[in-house]
């Protein structure tokens, strides 16, 4: 692996964080918002762990993942805050930007398409917004989840805090199931190799 570009291996092979955004609490649980809590979820459940609260204001769990030391965080803040919990774990765990990865949810991609990337905008995702502040930098990999536009003249605000529909949910799983695996893959392989498998057409 010494020839990778330490941009497309996360951690440049060494310890990594994975962030899944979403809103605490049960009102929340099912919404479209909260699918990077669902996803990092699913990854928990393949790693054989359970969540505990953190200091830095996130739940936290250490184990290995795709044969790499990993940490999963979920904020226990609102999306809008997530930066102080991801980056407060980033810190005591010592990791660079270039080694966390988030897992967040994405309007402008049909719903369970996926996108990685390495850096750029917010695209108005207030998750992220806050995340690359409190980082001062954009420069962090993102596992995007397509959750599709709102119907008609629905605010995107209210749309993405909606539980997802009877339609999608029938899906649901395996969709998560799939962005866990993309996930996996970009810790093992890399972000060029995880988005030639993961990205459609």
């Amino acid at each position: 692996m010494g020839d990778t570009p330490s941009q497309d291996l996360p951690g440049a092979g060494e310890q990594v964080l994975l962030a899944g955004l979403g809103n605490p609490g049960p009102r929340y649980a099912g919404n479209r918002h909260n699918i990077g809590f669902l996803v990092l979820d699913e990854l928990a459940a393949r790693m054989g762990g359970k969540f505990k609260a953190h200091k830095a204001g996130a739940d936290v769990l250490e184990g290995r993942l795709a044969g790499r030391k990993t940490v999963l965080v979920k904020p226990r803040s609102f999306m809008n805050l997530s930066g102080g919990p991801v980056v407060g774990t980033a810190r005591f765990f010592k990791l660079d930007p270039s080694g966390i990865v988030v897992v967040h949810d994405e309007l402008d991609l049909p719903y369970g398409a996926l996108k990685l990337k390495f850096g750029g905008g917010d695209n108005g995702h207030n998750g992220l917004r806050s995340i690359t502040k409190s980082l001062g930098t954009k420069d962090y990999y993102r596992v995007r989840f397509g959750v599709g536009r709102p119907p008609g003249r629905m605010d995107p605000a209210d749309y993405v805090l909606k539980d997802f529909s009877s339609t999608e949910r029938k899906e649901l799983a395996l969709e998560i199931d799939r962005c866990a695996d993309a996930t996996e893959a970009l810790l093992a392989d890399g972000l060029a190799a995880a988005q030639n498998t993961f990205h459609a057409g």
